[in-house]
């Protein structure tokens, strides 16, 4: 499943993410709300709000928010708490009115759970509710329909490469970072790497590849360093002309020079 990142700014760190983390499960929350993934992963990582997550999950797609080696303020267990110093915590979408959209949000919430639990090794002791950290009835939809039953959804897709051991399927999982890197297809100018960024729009602008749309790209990151490359070397002759980035810089303010929202 592609995980599309729209990472808070590390300028919100200090707010949002404060502490350096090795995470050691999966904490489950429903949103309460009826936005999308997208939407609340960028309500979340606006606003002047302490309360942040790693993931939310909807009947389409996952989006991350936090980095994984950073904590999150999800758990409603304070500072030094487990939940919120110790678990990515993982946003189901579209809890409030629950429905098809809900559903489907939910078994792409379980195999995404099963896909981190296989990276990192775990079995399913290491998924826990909001709710154990801090007693709040969370997520509120899952259990109503049974905490067990999600489990189980989650347990099926582990089930799914039954026969490999915990060190194989760590393997295989770094093998499948790297397959996935080369060929996923950045569809938005935004997810694409800050390095990437100004010489690939002045690629763009020159004409040296064809995009859809400044605002729809679709290129996969065997092509991305392909065309940074020709981008540099044209450079070199002349032909286009870009600045390097600042190690300041975030990619926020490449897109802002760039008019690229």
């Amino acid at each position: 499943m592609e995980i599309i990142k729209r990472l808070v700014s590390p300028k919100k760190y200090s707010l949002k993410c404060p502490f350096l983390m090795t995470p050691v499960g999966i904490c489950v929350h429903n949103t309460s709300n009826d936005a999308s993934a997208e939407n609340e992963i960028s309500y979340m990582t606006g606003n002047s709000l302490a309360t942040s997550f790693h993931y939310a999950v909807d009947d389409k797609e996952v989006i991350q928010g936090i980095p994984e080696n950073r904590n999150a303020f999800h758990a409603g267990d304070g500072s030094f708490g487990d939940g919120n110093r110790k678990y990515i915590g993982v946003e189901i979408c579209y809890s409030k009115s629950g429905g098809e959209k809900f559903i489907q949000a939910e078994k792409n919430a379980a195999a995404f759970i099963a896909s981190k639990l296989k990276e990192y090794g775990w079995d399913i002791s290491h998924v826990k509710k909001h709710q154990d950290f801090s007693g709040k009835y969370c997520p509120h939809r899952t259990l109503d329909m049974g905490w067990q039953r999600f489990l189980d959804m989650i347990q099926n897709e582990l089930n799914k490469e039954e026969g490999m051991t915990k060190e194989e399927r760590i393997e295989f999982n770094k093998l499948k970072k790297k397959v996935d890197k080369f060929t996923k297809v950045y569809k938005y100018w935004k997810d694409l790497p800050k390095w990437a960024l100004r010489p690939m729009y002045a690629a763009y602008k020159a004409k040296l590849f064809v995009g859809s749309s400044p605002s729809n790209l679709n290129v996969t990151y065997d092509m991305i360093r392909t065309v940074v490359y020709d981008a540099r070397l044209a450079r070199l002759i002349g032909v286009i002309n870009f600045k390097d980035d600042a190690e300041d810089e975030t990619k926020a303010d490449i897109l802002k020079e760039l008019g690229i929202e």
